[in-house]
């Protein structure tokens, strides 16, 4: 019985001391404090251990504060560019495909990023000829974010049969290309194109560079529609003068 009466008081003791620390630690300096007032007053040992435990704890969850979650990358704007700028890109992924790769057509496609009437657009495709292959191939560059466009970067497109008569395949050589097609814009917009958009401002502009193989030069066409064949307005320039050449519609 007297053993009974020993350690039960003791117990009931350590149980409302942990529970009055326990509400009270919010800091080191209560850890520190509560640690003195266990040993001098003389708890037990199992108590006082029980005690610095729950202390420690705490101590630990006070001090691994969760960090706020990381912001989510916000997207790249798209990326518009002119024909050139964007040829420039797409010709080193061709000299992959063939090392003796020439061009015979350069198109931009109108989306949602860019409408094309600063001469930039956010997708070109060039297209190239292989003697050496025997093919032709286009590759696409795209800097556009829409969902039905072509991945962000160069990519290659389906391989064909290169015939070197056919008229649609006419190859050119680079050093032809001097004049890029925000300037064969700025020429169109003399010849009729100021016009067109003054009318409606959301007319969507597309390039399309090709060589003539009748007077043997370099063309830029600039059409002022989603489409040659649906244009209100297509205007010829020399893609290396820079000169106007005609109204095609």
């Amino acid at each position: 019985m007297r053993m009974r009466e020993f350690v039960q008081p003791e117990t009931a003791v350590a149980s409302v001391v942990l529970e009055g620390v326990v509400g009270r630690v919010v800091s080191r300096v209560h850890e520190d404090r509560t640690r003195r007032m266990v040993f001098d007053n003389g708890y037990a040992p199992a108590a006082a251990a029980a005690i610095l435990v729950m202390l420690a704890l705490l101590a630990g969850c006070e001090s691994n504060t969760p960090k706020p979650p990381e912001a989510k990358p916000e997207p790249k704007p798209p990326e518009l560019l002119t024909g050139r700028g964007a040829f420039q890109k797409v010709f080193i992924a061709a000299r992959n495909y063939a090392a003796d790769v020439k061009p015979f057509r350069i198109e931009s496609t109108p989306s949602v990023d860019g409408n094309g009437q600063d001469g930039k657009s956010a997708i070109w495709r060039a297209s190239f000829a292989s003697a050496l292959q025997r093919g032709v191939k286009p590759f696409i560059w795209s800097g556009s974010n829409a969902p039905d466009a072509p991945s962000r970067g160069v990519s290659p497109g389906n391989e064909d049969t290169y015939n070197p008569n056919n008229a649609s395949t006419q190859v050119f050589d680079v050093a032809f290309l001097k004049v890029d097609s925000d300037q064969a814009f700025a020429e169109a917009q003399k010849h009729g194109g100021d016009k067109i958009l003054e009318k409606d401002s959301t007319t969507p502009v597309v390039y399309i560079c090709d060589w003539n193989h009748n007077t043997n030069e370099l063309i830029w066409h600039v059409i002022y529609g989603a489409s040659r064949e649906t244009a209100k307005l297509t205007v010829a320039v020399n893609a290396t003068t820079g000169a106007f050449i005609r109204v095609e519609k």
